[in-house]
């Protein structure tokens, strides 16, 4: 499995690569930023490793025991954590939590000691306002985070097949093949009893 340095370099590589790409498909020039700012968010800071001690948490700051709870709950490499789009999409519903747990108390503070006017119901239709005006920024937010979370797994998966192959051969690399037992003709007959004496008597 590739180190975290390892990890970072390929984001890094990747990056113009992604920009490009993006730019080549969309043409235009916000999406592409918001693609390759997503990706890059995502190798560095937001990647599957988050799961565990990793450099991306470790960039997290003073604000990474935010992820304490979300390495207790996950296994490192479960399907949660490293499986393609389900990763991400709960790496972004748990910061999604956060977020709202914080601007909570943010939003209680402001009304208790100045007083402002702001509900969650104003701040819900801002945020259900958003979603339906910038759709495709918000997709390509996410192709982004994706993107980047794609990158890491790929290189996890392709680090362990060449460790796999270097000590075992093709053969570790290749997906195993399931034994079938043959079946005889024999066991497919049904055992015929001979009739026994007793029998004889009661068919009499």
């Amino acid at each position: 499995m590739p180190s975290g340095r390892t990890h970072d370099r390929i984001t890094l590589w990747c990056l113009p690569w992604v920009a490009g790409m993006t730019f080549g498909l969309t043409r235009s020039g916000d999406l592409t930023l918001i693609v390759s700012g997503g990706f890059l968010f995502s190798g560095l800071m937001f990647s599957p490793d988050l799961d565990l001690n990793s450099r991306p948490y470790q960039r997290w700051g003073w604000l990474r025991w935010i992820w304490i709870p979300y390495q207790k709950s996950l296994r490192h490499r479960s399907v949660f954590s490293h499986g393609l789009a389900i990763g991400t999409i709960v790496r972004s519903l748990y910061l999604s939590c956060w977020l709202f747990l914080v601007g909570l108390l943010i939003l209680g503070m402001l009304q208790l000691v100045w007083g402002v006017g702001w509900t969650w119901q104003v701040i819900a239709n801002q945020v259900q306002r958003s979603l339906t005006q910038y759709p495709a920024e918000w997709i390509a937010l996410f192709v982004g985070l994706e993107l980047g979370a794609m990158s890491h797994s790929f290189s996890d998966w392709g680090g362990s097949a060449y460790k796999r192959f270097k000590k075992s051969g093709l053969k570790a690399v290749m997906p195993k093949r399931v034994k079938t037992r043959k079946r005889t003709g024999a066991s497919n007959q049904r055992r015929v009893k001979k009739p026994t004496a007793k029998t004889q008597r009661t068919q009499r």
